[in-house]
Formats: structure tokens, sequence, C-alpha cells
């Protein structure tokens, strides 16, 4: 049996989308993933927006706590989705990196947190695909 693939979302408060997308693939493919965040910079708590967007579609990440990345979560990870962290973000030969393009939910209202949501949400069921993790649960 393949071992499950592993995946690091990197941005550089992790409080927002790093936080939104790590949930969101916990959330659609339980033990099937290794799932892993962190930043460049992090903030001292996950954006209080981003944790009622995800209540609202049943996945809780109000527990989690912004922390830096590090180098042994970067060797393990099979994939690096970069999502805002620039030049912050490290790069290691032989790993592939993906970059998302994803407004900062920082300082907006859960109204419009929730369209970055989604978004990441749909970015992280087209990866699943990609990497061949069925999903164990669908929102």
């Amino acid at each position: 049996m393949a071992a499950a693939p592993s995946v690091l979302f990197l941005c550089t408060h992790n409080a927002g989308r790093s936080q939104m997308a790590a949930g969101w693939l916990r959330h659609l493919g339980g033990d099937r993933v290794g799932v892993y965040s962190g930043g460049s910079e992090p903030a001292d708590e996950v954006n209080a927006a981003a944790v009622a967007a995800m209540a609202e579609v049943g996945i809780d990440i109000a527990g989690e706590r912004p922390k830096r990345w590090s180098d042994e979560s970067l060797r393990a990870a099979d994939v690096v989705v970069r999502m805002g962290c620039g030049d912050a973000c490290p790069v290691f030969p032989g790993t592939r990196y993906v970059d998302w393009e994803i407004e900062d939910p920082a300082g907006r209202p859960v109204v419009e947190v929730r369209p970055i949501r989604d978004e990441i949400g749909r970015r992280v069921q087209a990866l699943m695909a990609e990497l061949g993790v069925a999903p164990v649960s669908v929102s």
C-alpha cells in the first residue's frame, strides 16, 4: 500500500488562507492525506472571519494556531502550496510547488471571506483529484 501523499500550505501569517486550505483538506481527505500548514511570519491567532466562514460549511478550524513552517514539514511534503508568502517561501529541490493567487482574508468581514473560502475549497478538491485522493466526505 502506497503512503498517503502530504501537502503543506504556506502563507505569510498562517492565519487565513493556509488555515482554510488545511481545514478543507483535512475534512475532505481524512487520513488519506497528510496535511500541514505554516507561515513565514505567524500571526497570534487564526483570522476570526476565516474561522466563522469555515464553520458555516461544517469545518472547525477554531482550535488551530498559526505556526512557522519548518524544514521538516517542507521536506515531508509531496506538494507545497504557496499562497502569498512571496520570497519568504523556501524552495527544496525535488519538491512540487504550486502557487495559488488567492485574496488575503485579513481584515475582511465574513461576507467577503466566503468567496475566498469557496475558491480555496474548489482548489483543494482539484488538488486532491491530481493526487488521486478520493474524498471521504463531500461538502
